[in-house]
């Protein structure tokens, strides 16, 4: 499954469409803490997070993550909007928390033929 399925299939707003609409999601991380987002996910995760700040960029495009989730609503920041668009980083937004997004998308990813 694509982002951009997965942005479908959830009804999750984009926010920055980047080249990572066409990014495989292989698999799905929650967590806030940076640091520990930059040490344990994986290349291909959604990454599910309420850190809509331009750092969350940097880890975004160190980790290889397939696109960023923003929970909650959550806010993407100005500086962090323009960093993810440079960098082609994709965001998107749901009104639901982590665990629920991170729910949705490991049923749909174990259920993928």
């Amino acid at each position: 499954m694509t982002v951009r399925e997965l942005a479908e299939r959830l009804d999750y707003t984009i926010l920055t469409e980047g080249r990572g609409l066409e990014n495989e999601v292989t698999g799905c991380y929650c967590g806030d803490l940076l640091s520990w987002v930059m040490a344990k996910a994986q290349s291909g995760d959604v990454w599910l997070t309420v850190m809509g700040n331009v750092n969350s960029i940097a880890v975004a495009m160190l980790t290889d993550c397939a696109c960023i989730v923003l929970t909650e609503l959550a806010p993407l920041d100005t500086d962090a909007r323009l960093k993810a668009e440079s960098h082609g980083i994709t965001i998107l937004t749901t009104h639901k928390n982590s665990c629920e997004g991170a729910v949705e998308i490991c049923s749909f990813l174990k259920n993928e033929p």
